[in-house]
């Protein structure tokens, strides 16, 4: 059953719970993303940004994880007065198992306890576990971009050598 962590209460999900991330979590990050980045090898992706350090993990304004030992992630920041999903990853040997899901309405409940209105994430417009699996999670594309989440957008330009990035939105309520 997947479930939803909001205010430090863990949630059930197939492999574990989705929680707030401890210090011994955040040194397994790194290890998470860089599996999970071997995913887009095979569409010829293979200069994406090195992973997040725990260090910089840590000064996120929340990091919320799925399992124990996590096996998955989301990195959520503050942007425009809004929640950002600035990362999620899911260790391809825990994928398809609603894990991701669960990262995702733990997400949305963290925004609307935090008083956000929505939550924003930029993405690749085709990639199948990017947008097109956001969209099917009720995400939608934005033109909504305030200062920071264009500073966002900016900083994240070069990536755009792989695709069309966009900018996705989802309400808290």
């Amino acid at each position: 059953m997947a479930g939803v962590a909001a205010g430090g209460h863990a949630a059930a999900v197939d492999d574990g719970a989705v929680r707030p991330a401890d210090a011994d979590d955040l040194t397994a990050l790194p290890a998470i993303e860089a599996a999970a980045d071997t995913l887009f090898v095979p569409l010829g992706i293979t200069d994406l940004p090195a992973p997040a350090s725990a260090e910089e993990r840590a000064r996120a304004w929340r990091v919320l994880v799925a399992g124990r030992p996590a096996q998955g992630f989301a990195v959520l920041g503050r942007l425009d007065g809004d929640v950002h999903l600035d990362q999620l990853s899911v260790h391809p040997a825990a994928g398809r198992r609603g894990l991701g899901a669960a990262l995702l309405a733990a997400t949305v409940a963290e925004a609307e306890a935090a008083g956000s209105r929505r939550v924003t994430l930029t993405t690749y417009a085709d990639v199948p576990w990017n947008a097109p699996w956001y969209a099917r999670h009720g995400w939608r594309e934005t033109g909504d971009v305030g200062p920071e989440l264009a500073a966002v957008v900016r900083a994240e330009a070069a990536l755009a050598r792989h695709g069309r990035r966009v900018v996705m939105e989802r309400p808290v309520r």
